[in-house]
């Protein structure tokens, strides 16, 4: 019989923000025990560190470039994932699986875009995504679009009619979790099952989260990173936050006790799992979409190339078959849909365009990963329009890079039209926290900087990506 499947993704969670890392002074007991007995990934990556763009990689194995989702989907946009993309549900599904799908899904076009008013009553860039191929698999639906209403959330199930919970929705959701796997755990139908559990906390707002967690913060002394700088807070392409220190404390004790919460949730489903007896028979993924600044740079949010917006934590266990410990190799959000596919034993569709890792994690192999693509594109609503209105597609600009062991390179054309062109190098080792990047305008000469452009040009060229290396 194959193995089940339990796959859990927060919303941006950050690498750092776990216990057993030692950055982040943030309590994990439970997550920090799983982390102990599992396979934990040093350098997993969100390969467009934007919630929309990593969910389309990770369902379908691609890149934006390929599947159009290149930016959030959301009112305004035309963005979201096919119905005729082939997604790791579908995947499971033809092989046997029972499939479930708990949480935030945000794939589907905003009702409002098509509809002022929605019978389901999704507003903004929420939707209710029905039956069929919009679901890619997924049997056992209880999801929403997006709706950051942390501790009044809502949901659908097989009708247009919502769901309203007066609960944190981290809680309330891994309450149906747990009532999906004790079924299906009980039932022994021979049927193995697989359920991906999309959490939105520790997403802003972070003061959305029960006093509890809370309370484990109040008054507490906080080390920040040595690259926080509050004074004048910003998201990397534009919108402005409330700054200076005591905001930006505020803001970290709520993203910590968010964080401090998810473990509490997740640590109920780990007992679960094994007072079930399906730890040996199950494998288990917790990770996250992209990671959060928290004032890192002077940024808050996302969509940036800095660790702590593309670095994701990712620990996986299987008991007695992927072995404790862990790995330094690449792992991109386009390897993680045939990487599971390869470990549980059901063919990668031909339209993959990441790499099936399994057989390195189950010992079997050793893949040389040079580098990891990774990228952005201008998808605020004023910047797609200053592009459009001077002629220009804005999915040429914005910033594109790679990450290998070493260093981190990136070449950024800017968010608007006549931005100039910056390539900025980073390594790691020496700047751990990129502080001091070397920063250029023109076409790179030493020989270093030559063969990471050349790196990046042919990942350009393998993702039919048309931004010029100007």
């Amino acid at each position: 019989m194959k193995p089940n499947i339990i796959y859990i993704f927060a919303d941006q969670w950050r690498k750092q923000a776990v216990g057993f890392t030692g950055e982040d002074p943030v309590i994990t007991p439970n997550i920090d025990q799983f982390a102990q007995e599992s396979l934990v990934f040093n350098h997993a990556l969100s390969c467009t560190p934007l919630c929309s763009p990593h969910r389309a990689a990770l369902m379908t194995g691609k890149y934006p470039q390929s599947t159009g989702v290149y930016t959030n989907c959301k009112i305004g946009a035309d963005v979201m994932l096919s119905p005729d993309e082939v997604g790791i549900g579908d995947a499971l599904k033809g092989a046997g699986y029972q499939t479930g799908y708990i949480g935030k899904w945000h794939l589907d076009l905003p009702e409002q875009n098509v509809c002022p008013e929605p019978v389901s009553g999704a507003r903004e860039w929420d939707a209710y995504t029905p039956p069929g191929p919009k679901r890619h698999g997924f049997d056992f639906w209880y999801s929403y679009g997006a709706y950051d209403h942390h501790l009044k959330p809502h949901y659908w199930k097989d009708t247009p009619e919502m769901i309203q919970v007066d609960q944190w929705s981290l809680e309330h959701e891994t309450d149906v979790a747990l009532d999906f796997i004790r079924a299906k755990g009980k039932a022994q139908t021979g049927e193995p099952f697989a359920l991906f559990v999309s959490w939105n906390p520790p997403h802003s707002p972070f003061e959305l989260v029960p006093e509890r967690y809370k309370e484990l913060y109040r008054g507490r002394e906080l080390s920040l990173r040595p690259n926080v700088n509050a004074e004048q807070l910003a998201a990397h392409t534009g919108e402005p936050f409330e700054s200076g220190d005591e905001a930006l404390l505020r803001y970290t004790r709520d993203y910590f006790a968010a964080v401090s919460g998810m473990d509490e949730q997740f640590g109920r489903i780990w007992r679960e799992v094994q007072e079930l007896g399906l730890a040996e028979n199950t494998l288990i993924v917790l990770t996250s979409d992209h990671g959060e600044l928290m004032g890192s740079h002077g940024l808050m949010a996302k969509h940036s190339w800095h660790e702590e917006s593309i670095a994701i934590p990712c620990v996986m266990s299987w008991r007695g078959t992927i072995e404790q410990g862990s790995t330094d190799v690449l792992f991109n959000s386009v390897d993680i849909m045939p990487t599971l596919l390869g470990l549980v034993g059901v063919p990668v569709p031909v339209s993959v365009e990441g790499l099936d890792l399994s057989g390195d994690f189950l010992g079997r192999s050793h893949t040389d990963v040079v580098s990891a693509f990774i990228c952005a594109f201008p998808g605020r609503k004023d910047a797609m329009e200053l592009f459009a209105a001077a002629g220009l597609d804005n999915r040429r600009f914005g910033w594109r890079g790679i990450r290998t062991s070493q260093y981190t390179y990136v070449v950024h054309k800017g968010y608007a039209p006549g931005a100039e062109v910056q390539r900025l190098l980073y390594e790691h080792e020496k700047d751990p926290y990129q502080l001091n990047p070397i920063v250029f305008s023109e076409r790179p000469h030493t020989d270093l900087l030559m063969s990471l452009e050349e790196e990046l040009q042919s990942w350009l060229i393998r993702t039919n990506d048309k931004f010029e290396l100007a």
